[in-house]
């Protein structure tokens, strides 16, 4: 049984390490948030100018005021810091936060990513992913294996405009965990009941045992 969307993203929350500063992109990475390990303490940074966001609130707890840079309304902690975009930018760009995980349109088994457009939709621009995949320190990608014709998101070469050349260090999809190697990807863990095969016949990219 492949893994759903909140599955994917407490996987992703297994990623974090205590005292790291991480960014959660945009979709299915930002409901990591909710699946903090217990004992773990992490400080969650969003490009848009707060560092130290909570979970997503309740419906007595929404201030329209506290979003994260999809536009989600989010909770703050005793130690949340406000600061404009630049400084954010610069913490980005300064190599202070250990890891990002994102949200992909393709990725290609050298590590490509695209993630910010498709040719001919309209866009609203790039927004923090290029700095972020330049300047942190992990990429971790979470998103389908599969887009919605049924074709592999995990390509031999991305077909879309590219964010970051060799930057992706690990991809959680729907069907299991792989990691970017010389070579091609490697499998690390398989969603439950989701058989090596399937994973194999689901991938473009080349998979190294």
């Amino acid at each position: 049984m492949a893994w759903d969307r909140n599955q994917m993203a407490a996987r992703a929350a297994q990623e974090l390490q205590d005292g790291w500063y991480v960014n959660l992109g945009i979709g299915i990475p930002t409901l990591v948030s909710n699946y903090i390990p217990e004992g773990i303490e992490v400080t969650l940074q969003s490009e848009n100018g707060m560092l130290g966001m909570g979970p997503f609130p309740a419906e007595n707890e929404i201030d329209a005021d506290l979003i994260n840079a999809g536009k989600q309304t989010i909770t703050e902690l005793p130690h949340t810091a406000y600061f404009d975009s630049a400084t954010s930018f610069g913490m980005i760009r300064g190599g202070k936060i250990a890891m990002a995980i994102l949200g992909a349109m393709e990725v290609a088994e050298n590590g490509d990513l695209a993630n910010w457009m498709i040719p001919k939709k309209l866009i609203k621009g790039m927004g923090g992913a290029m700095d972020l995949v330049a300047g942190v320190g992990r990429v971790v990608v979470v998103m389908d294996h599969c887009n919605k014709q049924g074709e592999s998101k995990i390509l031999r070469q991305c077909t879309l405009p590219l964010t970051g050349q060799r930057v992706v260090d690990r991809i959680i999809t729907n069907l299991g965990v792989l990691d970017i190697e010389k070579g091609g990807l490697r499998i690390i863990e398989l969603a439950p009941n989701v058989t090596r095969d399937e994973l194999h016949a689901a991938t473009e990219a080349r998979i190294i045992e």
